[in-house]
């Protein structure tokens, strides 16, 4: 395959977010609040399990009044947050504020790594001329957390659900990014970590790579061999 063009999955792909511990430790320190290393354990295990950090782990379990935010979380910004929060005031906080703080924190660039290979991958891009996507579902813009890592230069186009009001694996958002970008569906590479959400570029004839969406040290160059193959 000739690559001209390349989208990317955001949470997961090109960035991961802090561990559900340094999560919550940056949201308490924001409302001077000091929590025993005993109860930052405790509590940060329980909201990963409810599922309530974004870009985390998802929810062991949906509560049944919480299906349908879930299941539209990232249509709307509204929506996103409502989900969001709704999950984790499932789990009781010492104190109430500690909610909204850690629904701040994750979209605190600070709260973001790149992956290791992410920068050289989408330097060479560039150099090469292929423009790039960034194609989210998503409740809230993440060109802050380009910026603040530097790769914000090397992204032609955002293509956010939230902003687009429908979600991936819906093929709208493919064939926006794809204008976006000025390419032909059938010579762009999608690469993500679902296949659930990013799997449906293929049904506008994209290309499609998958990596999995492991701590940053556990995957120094996913997303660089996710090229090498579909150049094969």
């Amino acid at each position: 395959m000739t690559v001209t063009g390349v989208l990317f999955d955001f949470s997961g792909t090109l960035f991961r977010i802090e561990s559900p511990t340094a999560w919550l430790r940056h949201a308490a320190r924001r409302r001077g609040l000091a929590l025993g290393d005993g109860d930052l354990t405790r509590l940060a295990a329980a909201l990963a399990a409810a599922g309530a950090q974004p870009g985390g782990p998802p929810p062991r379990a949906v509560p049944p009044r919480l299906a349908g935010a879930w299941a539209y979380r990232d249509r709307s910004a509204a929506e996103h947050r409502a989900a969001y929060l709704g999950l984790a005031r499932e789990v009781p906080l010492p104190d109430r504020t500690l909610y909204g703080a850690l629904y701040a924190r994750h979209m605190d660039p600070g709260a973001w790594l790149p992956y290791p290979d992410a920068a050289g991958v989408l330097a060479a891009l560039r150099e090469r001329g292929t423009p790039v996507a960034v194609v989210s579902n998503i409740g809230w813009d993440p060109r802050p957390v380009f910026r603040a890592h530097g790769l914000h230069a090397f992204v032609d186009a955002y293509v956010l659900s939230y902003e687009h009001g429908v979600q991936k694996p819906d093929a709208r958002l493919f064939r926006a990014a794809c204008r976006a970008i000025g390419r032909r569906p059938e010579d762009v590479l999608m690469v993500g970590d679902s296949a659930a959400a990013d799997g449906g570029a293929a049904a506008i004839g994209c290309t499609v790579r998958l990596v999995e969406a492991r701590p940053v040290d556990e995957r120094p160059d996913a997303l660089r061999r996710a090229l090498d193959e579909a150049a094969a």
